[in-house]
């Protein structure tokens, strides 16, 4: 056993300075040198800005990507680069498989070098969930349930990793001390033993080129040619990843993460695979979920162990290579299954087109107003009559809302009690705009259509117009449609404040905030429609003083703002 390890460990032995022939496919360990240095480099850059607890981690992130000079370029080179980095690890993995450099000595190298493979993977999804986002939230949800199904160990696992029965700040912090840690020192340890074991035994020659197997024979200088290639190699890579960053300006960042709201979690794209084969397996996915990767990986440490022969030329170790490359065809095609059935599910892309909304819209206050301090899950309650529109969602939009299927009154919609507004209820006030849906629009009392030519209707127009207090107000047409009221309307209504009409509502302020609040109160009150005609239920009693003035604010800005306006308040 001694002189077994002895001869893995290459101990005694220099580190050649040559390599055994020049050539593009040895350039991926250097390449990987870079990438990891990329994401030591940002991720320092952004553990200087992060808060690891559910108040303030998707603050933080939210910050660094949206409003920080620059921070959406860290972070994307960040996020980006360890996808390119499992892609170069898994190249890697396969050039490697491809020379026979599991075979002896050099399976200890092996090894280590799948262990670091998993540490990638175990730093992107350590990393993944610190956003604190749905996608990240919810994903994360779902790699603890597997882990948490793992025979005897699982209950252990679920909560050493989440810290209580819930998510929250300690299973935060503990993710973040995973991934700043505990996982780079491990790392750093088997990088270290990887890397001396790979320049003692030396690069592994291809199968073709003559003398031992051992790759110090017949070596060629390192210097200049092969460095050319790999610094060429990493100019390559790190171009195509910048591009990518700069194209896709940064990295996703979804809404705050909300235990309560459903989402439609994804893993991130090299675990697609076993998100696809779940979904094959239906009742026996957790079994498969633990399973399958458990025969990947047993795979991959097992192959310097059956595959023990001196021979390194592929074309005699088809065996080995072909399960190997049917493992990588499978998960690529599972990979391939998983997005291609998302991309033909309309109802799961009007989901995501929904969450896509609320995540931009989510940023968009983060920008302007900041998050609170509560947490982001507060973060809309920032936004402009937040309280206003959600009073209105709740207690008005059933009867006014023009997409309302049970509409009972006047459709209220931006624009409402402008100049267009009132002289349209006047030439049909039981249009289906207007009192059109109401009991009363069927009775005798009903308001008839006025009589009037056209400039006398604007001129009514503008005294009533007035009213609501409005700051445009032509003074000339106003006092001639004061006259006109006096003469026309005053058998049915008041301009007097505080008194009521005849047969109608006073009509002194009206559209006004004060005459909102009053009206919200009690419609039915007799300087309003009255105990007869008022189908709307009173609020003085369900909503207070304050909550009725919130939604009299939101109904007079109503009068000035356009659809685009409403829009941009994003739905509640």
């Amino acid at each position: 056993m001694k002189a077994w390890l002895a001869e893995r460990l290459g101990g005694g032995q220099r580190a050649p300075s040559t390599v055994p022939g020049v050539s593009f496919a040895y350039v991926l360990g250097w390449s990987l040198v870079m990438l990891l240095a990329v994401e030591a480099v940002t991720g320092a850059a952004l553990a200087a800005f992060y808060a690891p607890s559910t108040t303030d981690a998707w603050a933080s992130v939210a910050y660094v990507q949206d409003r920080m000079p620059g921070g959406w370029f860290v972070r994307g080179l960040h996020v980006h680069g360890a996808s390119a980095l499992v892609i170069v690890c898994g190249l890697h993995l396969v050039q490697t498989a491809l020379y026979g450099a599991y075979k002896k000595p050099r399976e200890l190298t092996w090894w280590l070098g799948i262990l670091l493979l998993l540490l990638v993977l175990g730093f992107t999804i350590t990393g993944y969930v610190l956003r604190w986002d749905q996608a990240g939230y919810w994903a994360n949800q779902v790699e603890i349930g597997i882990a948490a199904g793992t025979p005897i160990v699982g209950g252990m696992i679920k909560k050493l990793a989440i810290g209580g029965n819930e998510y929250g700040n300690l299973t935060l912090t503990r993710f973040y001390a995973l991934h700043v840690i505990v996982l780079p020192g491990v790392f750093l340890l088997a990088a270290i033993g990887h890397v001396v074991l790979a320049k003692r035994h030396g690069l592994t020659p291809r199968w073709d080129r003559r003398g031992a197997r051992d790759s110090k024979a017949s070596g060629v200088a390192r210097w200049p040619r092969q460095s050319l290639r790999d610094v060429t190699a990493m100019a390559i890579i790190l171009s195509l990843l910048l591009a990518y960053v700069v194209s896709s300006h940064g990295a996703e960042l979804a809404a705050p993460a909300d235990p309560a709201a459903a989402y439609d979690a994804r893993p991130l794209w090299y675990f697609r695979w076993l998100f696809a084969l779940r979904a094959i397996a239906g009742s026996a996915e957790q079994i498969v979920a633990m399973i399958a990767p458990a025969i990947v990986a047993g795979f991959l440490i097992a192959l310097p162990l059956v595959d023990r022969g001196p021979i390194v030329d592929p074309r005699k170790r088809l065996p080995w290579l072909g399960a190997l490359a049917g493992v990588l065809v499978v998960i690529v095609a599972l990979t391939a299954t998983s997005f291609l059935a998302d991309a033909g599910d309309e109802a799961l892309a009007r989901r995501q087109h929904q969450e896509d909304m609320h995540a931009s819209r989510a940023r968009a206050f983060a920008a302007a107003n900041g998050v609170p301090a509560t947490g982001p899950q507060d973060l809309f309650t920032t936004a402009p009559m937040y309280r206003a529109r959600t009073l209105y969602a709740q207690r008005c939009a059933g009867c006014h809302d023009a997409s309302s299927t049970d509409r009972k009154g006047p459709i209220i919609a931006p624009g409402f009690h402008t100049r267009a507004w009132i002289k349209g209820f006047l030439k049909a006030p039981s249009g289906d705009a207007y009192w059109g849906k109401t009991k009363l629009a069927k009775t005798d009392d009903a308001m008839k259509p006025v009589d009037m030519s056209d400039t006398e209707v604007d001129e009514l127009t503008e005294i009533l117009y007035a009213q609501t207090g409005a700051t445009d107000v032509d003074a000339a047409k106003r006092d001639r449609g004061k006259t006109i009221f006096d003469k026309a309307c005053t058998d049915c209504h008041s301009l007097d404040e505080g008194i009521a009409g005849g047969s109608g509502p006073g009509l002194a302020s009206l559209g006004s905030r004060d005459w909102f609040t009053s009206f919200v109160g009690n419609p039915k009150a007799a300087i309003h429609l009255g105990p007869d005609h008022s189908e709307m239920p009173r609020f003085d009693k369900d909503l207070s003083i304050v909550d009725r003035d919130l939604l009299a604010e939101y109904l007079v800005w109503l009068r000035t703002a356009t659809q685009r306006d409403v829009d941009a308040l994003g739905p509640l």
